[in-house]
């Protein structure tokens, strides 16, 4: 838990605009000390190592704040198909589905909409009915 509490910090302060002027002001400053170091090895070091590890950091970062979001969302629309009347509540599992069940699935759904049409500014097939999209 602390580590989550810790990730979203760091990737709200990560991504904030703040955080980018002053990576923007840090590499400006790095360029203009290129003189003064006679753009040697060790300058072109300092930038080349800070920049990697910094990197490796953000991944593991990224990846933590992704994978919570993914979780968040995927509650909500648990959430939503429960408490819809209409819905299957067969989606709530499908996780446990192997990728051939979720490509069956895929297809089984790609099916149902075949027949529906969406007129997007004239763009539609005007001869098949349209869906009120208005009907619950």
């Amino acid at each position: 838990m602390k580590f989550a509490k810790i990730a979203q910090k760091l990737a709200l302060w990560a991504g904030s605009p703040k955080t980018f002027m002053g990576a923007l002001i840090l590499i400006g400053l790095w360029g203009l000390s290129g003189p003064i170091f006679g753009y040697n090895d060790t300058w072109q070091l300092i930038i080349n190592t800070s920049t990697t590890i910094i990197t490796f950091l953000m991944v593991f970062l990224i990846q933590n704040t992704q994978n919570r979001d993914t979780d968040i969302l995927h509650l909500k629309l648990d959430e939503l198909l429960r408490v819809n009347k209409e819905a299957q509540n067969a989606m709530l599992g499908l996780e446990a589905l192997d990728l051939k069940q979720l490509e069956a699935l895929r297809r089984h759904y790609r099916a149902l909409g075949e027949n529906q049409v969406f007129d997007l500014e004239g763009l539609g097939d005007k001869s098949k009915p349209k869906q009120d999209l208005n009907e619950c």
